[in-house]
């Protein structure tokens, strides 16, 4: 299988490389020429679009920040879809709003393309050590077909059903992940008060039943929200946002998940 890979940021970049020193034909492109020069040392090849991408691949890989810049390079005059051949396949590795993957999947279904949504958890370092969370919507048939080439850097791939259906789940993750932080940062605080300092308390934590990866974060960053406010702050509001969105046009009450979700934006001076 000819892959495509367009995000060559801290995620996509790790996941395009596994999928080259894998053996799989890799053609890559993006805005900037400084993103492709890593790859120097592998076999990948550089298009000049991501139309001419697409046309020398079987299966393309989209993991750019958000809905509009995945459109852009999906549906604009030299994007992906000007490019796949019909049988082709374009996994959506961006999370963004579940519509936004069933829209392309309509608009690429007319010329023959397979869409699938597959956003990924874990960082750069987890598709490295080939560890990544995949979480794949679509078609059976279609899924089984990139799955091969989502083992390069995953492990596991949890298949949850149709279109969207990945994008929800992660949604998800991260507003539970949001949530936990503002548990964990309260727990550090008031550990903080009673006399308990928060490095050796971090260590029980981690150590104890109430660990969690968001715990992990915050002790890591010196026992604060700053490094992860910068860092992730505005994409946890994105999708915080989304989740509360999508909760109300479902007509679904959240409880204190969204409550808790949202004192940690407050927090990070990130409030939706």
């Amino acid at each position: 299988m000819r892959v495509g890979f367009i995000g060559l940021g801290s995620q996509g970049g790790p996941m395009a490389r596994r999928i080259a020193e894998a053996g799989y034909p890799t053609t890559l492109w993006a805005r900037r020429p400084v993103s492709v020069e890593p790859f120097s040392d592998t076999a990948a090849a550089v298009a000049d679009s991501p139309a001419a991408l697409a046309a020398t691949s079987d299966l393309v890989g989209i993991c750019v920040v958000g809905d509009a810049d995945v459109r852009e390079v999906v549906t604009g005059e030299q994007g992906v879809l000007a490019g796949l051949a019909p049988g082709s396949i374009l996994a959506i590795h961006s999370t963004v709003h579940p519509d936004t993957c069933r829209e392309l999947a309509e608009l690429a279904g007319v010329q023959g393309v397979s869409v699938i949504d597959a956003p990924v958890s874990g960082g750069g370092q987890a598709a490295a050590e080939q560890r990544l969370l995949v979480m794949v919507g679509g078609p059976d048939d279609v899924v089984e077909r990139a799955r091969p080439v989502f083992a390069t850097y995953a492990d596991p791939i949890v298949h949850l059903g149709e279109v969207g259906s990945g994008q929800m789940a992660k949604l998800l993750n991260n507003v539970l992940f949001t949530a936990n932080l503002a548990t964990a940062q309260g727990t550090l605080r008031l550990g903080t008060e009673l006399g308990v300092a928060p490095e050796r308390l971090g260590e029980v934590i981690t150590h104890g039943t109430a660990n969690s990866f968001a715990l992990g974060r915050i002790v890591s960053a010196g026992g604060t929200l700053d490094r992860l406010a910068q860092h992730a702050g505005d994409l946890l509001r994105k999708d915080v946002g989304l989740i509360a969105e999508l909760a109300a046009s479902a007509g679904v009450t959240p409880g204190i998940e969204l409550d808790a979700a949202d004192a940690t934006l407050a927090l990070m001076n990130r409030r939706r």
